[in-house]
């Protein structure tokens, strides 16, 4: 039964690829392993791809029938300023779970999470992580 629904969900997700992102959110952190990282902080950059369906939307040109960009703003913004996590991969985590615990009308979100600090003796862009999670392992969340 769970693979039908998986299969079931991916036609659909084929069927409607529509998507809302949004891009180079910044915000302030005290995430990483070193002390100094939580103490001092540091600039975070956030990336989020979020898949719904914008039919609803299309046909009414409402706001109240597409998935709210404020809203999503203000949640990724609680997380990652936040409680300092050692890990970036726990904080694109929480991210995912809160965006999609917030907002129904979104079926999967995928985050990137920008480090540009990264504590190493070299020079680098940033470091990074990405996640996808999906509603079906937002639900096996809270069965658990």
């Amino acid at each position: 039964m769970h693979g039908l629904r998986a299969l079931a969900r991916h036609r659909h997700s084929l069927a409607h690829a529509d998507r809302i992102v949004l891009r180079d959110l910044v915000f302030r952190g005290r995430h990483g392993v070193l002390a100094a990282e939580r103490e001092l902080g540091q600039r975070f950059e956030v990336d989020i791809v979020m898949q719904t369906d914008h039919e609803a939307a299309a046909a009414s040109d409402h706001i109240d029938d597409t998935v709210s960009y404020v809203g999503v703003y203000d949640q990724v913004r609680s997380v990652v300023e936040g409680p300092p996590r050692a890990l970036i991969e726990t904080v694109a985590v929480e991210v995912a779970r809160e965006v999609l615990s917030g907002n129904a009308r979104v079926d999967e979100v995928t985050v990137v999470l920008r480090k540009p600090q990264v504590p190493i003796n070299g020079i680098l862009a940033y470091a990074s992580v990405e996640v996808s999670r999906d509603r079906e392992w937002l639900e096996s969340l809270r069965r658990a």
